[in-house]
């Protein structure tokens, strides 16, 4: 049992250990610290209250109390009870991953106020044998292929797109179109709109396509598209549509010849041998980091196997939800149900538990080995963001501070910095 002072009074307090995460606490206020603030909250009260018969502030404080009572009990635990559990949990060098449940409250008047809160809070566990882990490194490699599609990829992106008079949309032009649609059974009007089409494109309606093909500029055309029932846009499924499609612009995808001139266009690059070399040493870099990660991985999965711990339920739902929304966002909204839900959640929730568990463990490790993360550090991170993402150092900072980001920062750095340690100690097949 824990006593302390709150206002020169007496704080009793019971801190119980239910598991590894999982704590209750019970307090109990005295009554002499419970009725001075009563007294103080029943004051304001009647010099507020507006009571037929009394000028404000000269009603009896009996009939304010005898009124206004349920009022002030709620006024006075708001006051007194973060006070005291917030002391009582610094001082016992709590930090409760949740928000502290009260699940037992008792108050009388001429009696001590007591209650009993239960909270989460980080597992403490103990580790050992994380240096000298036995991984494999994958071999790596780069080969012309790998240049070569690095090198459609900077000629895609150097496409100019040409527009075309005189002749009709060929497979592969990009056609600005405005298409209406007209439901044939109920007559009903789709919205007009203004559409960007890849022509020829395997993921366009074949019909589209076909009717697509060869119109010119101001020319228009009408087809039919028939709907299957089980169509993937439920809003078309079934349906007939008759449309009218009208093309107001035709672009053809001109590439760039990948020679000398293409290279020295993108920068400091002496010819098409020299940007070569040099996406052949970014690739080697890419899939050495990779390689790096997978090692790490295998490192830090064979410590995590070897310890048993509870997770806080409280983390492990956050990491879950946060997980279930970067599916959401990839997932088709057609495709989505509520069997589709619940097993992305399921899924989820097991990968929630590992990246939290593993989260832990290095957490733990970098309190071991006494890592830290320096200004200098913290410094070059947000430049290398910056950079990253061709984006005003200034801005970088001025966001991480608005979304008050700056400890998730230094966390992603100290994770770092605890890998690069395991994978330097790792011994390496």
């Amino acid at each position: 049992m824990v006593e302390k002072s709150l206002s020169e009074k007496r704080i009793k307090s019971t801190l119980k250990t239910i598991s590894q995460c999982k704590r209750e606490l019970e307090l109990e206020i005295p009554k002499e610290e419970v009725e001075k603030e009563f007294q103080r909250i029943l004051n304001q009260f009647s010099a507020r209250a507006k009571i037929q018969g009394f000028r404000p502030g000269k009603a009896p404080k009996d009939m304010v109390k005898r009124m206004f009572f349920s009022d002030i009990r709620k006024s006075l635990l708001d006051s007194l009870l973060p006070k005291a559990l917030g002391a009582e949990l610094k001082d016992l060098n709590l930090n409760p991953v949740s928000t502290p449940i009260i699940e037992d409250l008792k108050f009388e008047e001429g009696h001590p106020l007591c209650l009993t809160t239960s909270f989460e809070v980080l597992p403490d566990f103990k580790i050992a044998d994380y240096k000298k882990i036995s991984v494999t490194k994958k071999e790596i490699s780069v080969t012309e292929e790998d240049v070569d599609r690095s090198l459609q990829v900077l000629q895609q992106r150097a496409a100019e797109y040409i527009p075309i008079e005189g002749r009709g949309v060929v497979d592969g032009d990009y056609a600005l179109a405005e298409i209406k649609g007209n439901d044939l059974k109920s007559k009903k009007l789709l919205p007009t709109e203004k559409v960007l089409i890849l022509a020829g494109h395997p993921d366009n309606e074949k019909l589209l396509n076909e009717n697509l093909k060869g119109l010119k500029v101001n020319e228009e055309r009408q087809f039919v598209i028939i709907y299957d029932a089980d169509h993937e846009n439920k809003k078309l499924a079934g349906r007939s549509i008759e449309y009218s499609l009208k093309v107001i612009s035709i672009k053809e995808k001109k590439l760039p010849l990948l020679n000398d001139d293409f290279a020295k266009g993108l920068g400091e690059y002496k010819d098409l041998t020299d940007l070569k070399e040099k996406i052949r040493k970014e690739i080697l870099a890419s899939k050495d980091e990779s390689s790096k990660r997978d090692m790490a991985e295998q490192i830090i999965a064979k410590i995590s196997d070897k310890i048993d711990i509870e997770l806080p339920d409280t983390l492990v739902e956050k990491e879950n939800i946060s997980l279930l929304r970067q599916r959401l966002a990839q997932i088709p909204r057609q495709e989505l149900n509520k069997d589709k839900i619940e097993a992305l959640k399921k899924e989820g929730r097991k990968q929630a538990e590992k990246n939290l568990k593993d989260h832990l463990v290095l957490s733990k490790i970098a309190e071991i080995e006494g890592f830290d993360v320096s200004e200098e550090e913290e410094d070059q991170e947000i430049k290398a963001i910056a950079e990253a993402n061709h984006i005003p150092l200034a801005q970088v900072i001025d966001n991480l501070n608005k979304e008050g980001r700056r400890e998730e920062l230094r966390n992603t750095i100290l994770v770092k910095k605890t890998v690069d340690f395991l994978v330097k100690q790792a011994i390496i097949g």
